[in-house]
């Protein structure tokens, strides 16, 4: 069973908010995605170790999996280029939690191209088609999906920063997770 993008997508937005107990049709509302798609897209990240299920509804992502996986194989499996500037949603070093700590001449910072967007930049595929909209109304989401973007298209120094924000993020303790060894 192969990974598609959108797993992903739902494993992040689980990660951005623990302890959280996701249903998969309210999954799917927050990610513009059918109840059957998050369901498909938690299958394939259980069977590719990104995930465990302690139950048929009671699942959660696989912390140091999931951080491993984004640091040394998303930017091989799914790689990124930047296209023509357009106005969209700023990702990568243009919005936080790396917009403060780099310097982007103006117009130079990716956005994924959006009706919404307010900021012009070379566009960038997002990760998965209903990435931007989800992120516009989860910053804890937005924020992973950008430091996902910064390892996909970064320079070094950029990969780098966004590396150790990103095992900051994901690797904080959560309470109520389910245990992986389970």
């Amino acid at each position: 069973m192969d990974l598609k993008p959108q797993d992903l997508l739902v494993l992040l937005k689980v990660a951005a908010h623990p302890p959280k107990r996701w249903t998969y049709a309210a999954l799917g509302d927050a990610l513009s995605m059918s109840a059957s798609e998050s369901h498909a897209s938690v299958k394939r990240a259980v069977a590719a170790g990104l995930a465990v299920a302690a139950s048929r509804a009671e699942w959660s992502p696989i912390r140091p999996n999931l951080l491993e996986f984004m640091l040394h194989g998303v930017r091989y499996v799914w790689p990124a280029a930047l296209g023509p500037a357009k106005r969209g949603v700023p990702t990568a070093f243009g919005t936080e939690p790396l917009a403060s700590q780099l310097t982007a001449a103006p117009g130079e910072a990716p956005v994924w191209a959006h009706p919404e967007g307010k900021v012009k930049g070379p566009t960038l595929p997002p990760l998965y088609r209903t990435a931007p909209q989800a992120a516009l109304v989860d910053p804890s989401l937005h924020r992973l999906l950008a430091l996902l973007d910064a390892l996909r298209i970064g320079r070094a120094r950029e990969r780098g920063l966004a590396a150790e924000l990103l095992e900051a993020e994901l690797m904080q303790p959560h309470s109520e997770a389910p245990d992986a060894s389970r």
